[in-house]
C-alpha cells in the first residue's frame, strides 16, 4: 500500500473538517466545530488497482492558524482547497492559501480546486467563471469538483480524482518489477534496480 499525505485547506467555514468527516465516516454533522489548529484523518482507498493510504491533514481557516500551515505542509503529495460557494470572500482567500502552499520546498504538486456547499445553490455569490479564473491561473489538476458534505455529492469522486492525480504526478513505474514508486528516487524502493 502506498501512503500519501494531502492536505485540506481554504478560509474558515467553507467546510473542510465536513467534507473530510463526510468521507471518511459517510455522516454529516450540521453541528461540526471549526477546526482550532490542524486535525487528522486517515483513509484508505482504491484508485485503479492501487491501494493507497490517504493521511488527511485538516487546517484551521483562521488566518492566525496559517502560520502552522508550511511546518505541516512538507512532505504533502496533494492539496484540496475549498471555497464556499455561498461565500464570496471564500474564494478571494484561497489567494493567500496558494500563496502560503507554494512557498513550500517539496509542497503538494497535485492541487484540487474544490467549491463546497452546493446544496445552498439558491445562496450563490461565487460564479464558476471566477473560480475557473483562479483555476487556470494557479494550474489545478482535474476539474473545479462541486461538492456537498450535507447531501454526500461527488465527496468520493473528490478523493478518488486526488488519488489519481497523486499516482499520475508522483509516480512511476519500474521497468524491472513493474511496481509503482515515487519518481524522485534513483532507485526502485521495491527490487533495488537503478531507475535513472
Amino acid at each position: 500500500m502506498i501512503k500519501f499525505k494531502v492536505v485540506v485547506a481554504g478560509a474558515k467555514n467553507v467546510g473542510k473538517t465536513s467534507l473530510i468527516r463526510r468521507y471518511a465516516t459517510g455522516k454529516f454533522d450540521k453541528s461540526t466545530l471549526s477546526t482550532i489548529g490542524v486535525d487528522f484523518e486517515t483513509k484508505k482507498i482504491n484508485v485503479d488497482g492501487t491501494e493507497i493510504l490517504l493521511n488527511i491533514w485538516d487546517f484551521a481557516g483562521e488566518k492566525k492558524f496559517r502560520l502552522l500551515l508550511p511546518s505541516y505542509m512538507s512532505g504533502a503529495s496533494g492539496a484540496l482547497l475549498l471555497y464556499d460557494i455561498t461565500n464570496k470572500d471564500s474564494l478571494e482567500d484561497l489567494y493567500d492559501w496558494i500563496k502560503v502552499i507554494s512557498s513550500v520546498p517539496n509542497g503538494p504538486q497535485t492541487k484540487i480546486l474544490i467549491e463546497a456547499k452546493i446544496d445552498l445553490e439558491e445562496e450563490r455569490e461565487v460564479s464558476m467563471e471566477e473560480a475557473q479564473r483562479i483555476y487556470e491561473k494557479y494550474n489545478f489538476q482535474g476539474d473545479i469538483i462541486s461538492t456537498s458534505s450535507k447531501t454526500g455529492k461527488n465527496i468520493e469522486m473528490v478523493f478518488e480524482t486526488l488519488g489519481r492525480q497523486i499516482l499520475k504526478n508522483s509516480l512511476k513505474k519500474c521497468p524491472s518489477c513493474d511496481k509503482l514508486y515515487p519518481k524522485e528516487l534513483k532507485f526502485c524502493q521495491f527490487c533495488g534496480s537503478k531507475t535513472q
